[in-house]
């Protein structure tokens, strides 16, 4: 994306120097833009997916931290992406690839994590992650429970004593949105369990085995509060899973990925910030990636425009956020797949039409600023 908004942007202005700084949040991109945006590197690892079966996801490494510091995006191993459509249930999905990738960084040496929690397709509260590094979840007559987060209505007791020892050294911290919740009306499984799959019954008992997880978990592991912590149910629970059994701290993802990225150096030095998401509308400013950024913007004085895929209804309220006008990139009612093949072009269209209407009005601005006799001239 960021490419083409550059190409438009360069054939509005041909000696505008452009800098492309690709944000994201916790999920999808996490580990690959902080590690190679800091100088560092990017391996493939092979593990677990959602469904058991084994997916190449990646492990990063941050170039400038003076620790030797891991990257690690959940939803290379247990996101929504992995699981095909007729195959989503968050009542089965595991996050058991998350726990791998944490193993591996312990294995080469990581002395610090950083996990962004984001686009899952999983709804267990980190049991599988956990259990990948030796925690044991049991039910009333001992057994370890299956997979998936259908089995934590089934809970009785939370077994840390084979948690791997090396996590005690190794602070973890989690990109994460901070405004989801573990459990209740504003709780994941209400919130996005039907996205991925759910049934109205199944929502029902993710609702009740998460309940179960934050009371056991607060008995077993002193983890207390984990309802109404914030950023609890990021990733389908994971956030309080790794708060509660690894002792990871919960970040917005913005205070982890601004510094990592170095944007808001970029952004005090700009003339125009140009930012872009697949849809804009009245939910975008309450903690979406352009509000974000337009907001960082708004501080330094710099105007801002967005694009995206789809204005939706309340889109006005991007502008009290600092976003100075949105754009809408769909050049043509086409089909879905066809919107895709051409999201590019569109893309540099709308992004060069954007800039030379802003260089239009400038120039419209300054002529005015010279007076009568000069416009006449």
């Amino acid at each position: 994306m960021a490419e083409a908004i550059a190409a438009g942007l360069l054939r509005a202005s041909p000696g505008a120097q452009i800098v492309r700084c690709p944000v994201v949040d916790g999920g999808e991109g996490f580990a690959c833009t902080l590690a190679l945006r800091s100088g560092g590197t990017v391996e493939q690892v092979t593990v677990s997916g959602p469904l058991g079966r084994e997916v190449e996801a990646h492990l990063g490494w941050f170039g400038t931290a003076p620790a030797r510091t891991a990257v690690i995006e959940m939803a290379s191993a247990a996101g929504l992406r992995l699981v095909p459509p007729n195959g989503r249930d968050p009542l089965r999905t595991t996050t058991r690839g998350v726990g791998e990738l944490i193993r591996r960084a312990l294995d080469r040496g990581a002395k610090r994590i950083l996990l962004g929690c984001g686009d899952s397709g999983t709804s267990d509260a980190g049991a599988g992650m956990a259990a990948a590094l030796g925690i044991r979840f049991l039910d009333a007559s001992g057994s370890e429970l299956p997979e998936g987060g259908g089995a934590l209505a089934d809970l009785a007791r939370i077994d840390a004593s084979g948690l791997d020892p090396r996590l005690a050294a190794v602070p973890i911290e989690v990109a994460c949105n901070t405004r989801i919740l573990l459990t209740g009306s504003a709780g994941v499984a209400r919130g996005f369990a039907p996205q991925k799959g759910a049934t109205s019954e199944g929502v029902r008992r993710l609702e009740r085995g998460l309940e179960r997880f934050a009371a056991i978990a607060a008995r077993d592991c002193g983890a207390l509060g984990l309802d109404a912590l914030p950023g609890g149910g990021a990733s389908g629970g994971l956030g309080a899973g790794l708060h509660a059994l690894l002792g990871a701290r919960l970040r917005s993802w913005q205070e982890v990925v601004l510094p990592g990225i170095g944007l808001e150096r970029e952004i005090a030095i700009a003339d125009l910030v140009v930012t872009a998401e697949g849809g804009i509308d009245a939910q975008t400013p309450h903690g979406k990636i352009p509000a974000v950024i337009a907001r960082r913007a708004q501080a330094h004085g710099v105007p801002v425009l967005a694009l995206a895929g789809c204005i939706g209804e309340g889109a006005g309220a991007v502008h009290g956020a600092g976003i100075g006008a949105v754009f809408s990139t769909l050049g043509a009612a086409v089909p879905l797949a066809e919107a895709i093949r051409r999201a590019p072009a569109d893309i540099a269209w709308t992004a060069e039409q954007a800039l030379r209407g802003v260089l239009l009005g400038a120039g419209i601005s300054a002529l005015r600023c010279q007076g009568p006799a000069a416009r006449a001239a």
